[in-house]
């Protein structure tokens, strides 16, 4: 005998799901992305919140079918409910969903924050809904391209039971991403993980195309300034290729990958680096000195060194 849906979903055709209506609370970056792929495979998003102008001109531009609501009425409509508050607003919008009741038996609660497993959705899931913690491991700027790499981006799933496990694999590989199970205990890791390449990457590159700038800043190229301050001079022509070249054999090579001085042993290099970066900006030098010192002990460096990078640092000495 067939089962009957659970919480207005059932797999008429292996993991495809049936067509939900969706409601997503915060039509930011991350709830209108996800919102505009639930659509392209036909689900049905039929409500929104939107407070802020930017957020309802992008629900607007990607949702333009989508009624811009109310949180509590957004709720009530909903056979699927996205929460994509950022994180710190997570668990208070929980509670305040469960304390006026709005929120339907058997609706799929998902949300999306990286650091939170089901554990947060408990006062909901004590009232009949289906708890899931879909995570896309990808970073969002408003920018169309977040919808355009949604379809390649892996997403960490958590959830109560096997049934919360299908669900939200269903829900991702319909939209065309990789699912992966992240397990309660393991969110706070998972999320340190991808802060640590996702944001700290970001600073490294940017630092990097600042010191670029400062040493090139003034040279002259038949007549026309090579470097400027806006984003997309040379210094990022410069460093673009290196980083991705590096990112690549990161992930494709491993330990490999690792070149420069330190790997290589050179203790005068790094040295002299860090002596040059002091005299520029000691707060970055004090962060190339902390990279450093993780990338020697990776490649196991010779102890002189580690006897460079752990020295008293003259950048954070005072006179």
């Amino acid at each position: 005998m067939e089962q009957p849906p659970v919480g207005g979903w059932s797999p008429p055709e292996g993991l495809r799901p049936a067509r939900l209506s969706v409601g997503i609370i915060s039509a930011g970056r991350v709830g209108t992305a996800l919102g505009y792929a639930l659509e392209r495979v036909e689900h049905v998003v039929v409500a929104c919140s939107a407070i802020s102008e930017p957020s309802r001109l992008r629900a607007q531009r990607r949702l333009p079918d989508t009624a811009i609501l109310a949180v509590q009425d957004v709720a009530q409509r909903s056979e699927l409910l996205l929460l994509t508050v950022p994180d710190a607003e997570l668990s208070a919008l929980v509670s305040g969903l469960a304390a006026t009741g709005v929120v339907r038996p058997g609706t799929i609660v998902v949300h999306t924050s990286g650091a939170n497993g089901v554990a947060v959705l408990a006062p909901l899931t004590e009232q009949g809904c289906i708890p899931l913690a879909i995570h896309p491991a990808m970073t969002f700027t408003g920018a169309d391209e977040d919808i355009a790499r949604l379809p390649d981006a892996c997403f960490g799933i958590t959830a109560a039971d096997e049934v919360g496990y299908a669900i939200g694999q269903s829900l991702v590989l319909e939209i065309g991403g990789e699912p992966f199970r992240v397990p309660e205990s393991a969110r706070t890791q998972y999320h340190a993980a991808l802060a640590h390449a996702g944001n700290h990457l970001v600073t490294l590159v940017l630092d990097a195309v600042d010191v670029l700038r400062a040493s090139l800043r003034g040279q002259e190229l038949l007549g026309q300034e090579l470097v400027g301050d806006a984003p997309g001079g040379l210094p990022e022509r410069v460093v673009g290729p290196l980083a991705r070249a590096a990112l690549e054999n990161a992930l494709q090579r491993g330990q490999a990958a690792l070149t420069g001085p330190v790997a290589r042993g050179d203790a005068a290099a790094v040295a002299a680096h860090l002596h040059a970066l002091g005299e520029l900006d000691p707060e970055l030098a004090q962060a190339y000195r902390a990279n450093s010192l993780r990338t020697a002990q990776r490649a196991r460096a010779p102890r002189d060194v580690l006897a460079v990078l752990t020295e008293p640092s003259p950048e954070t000495s005072h006179g």
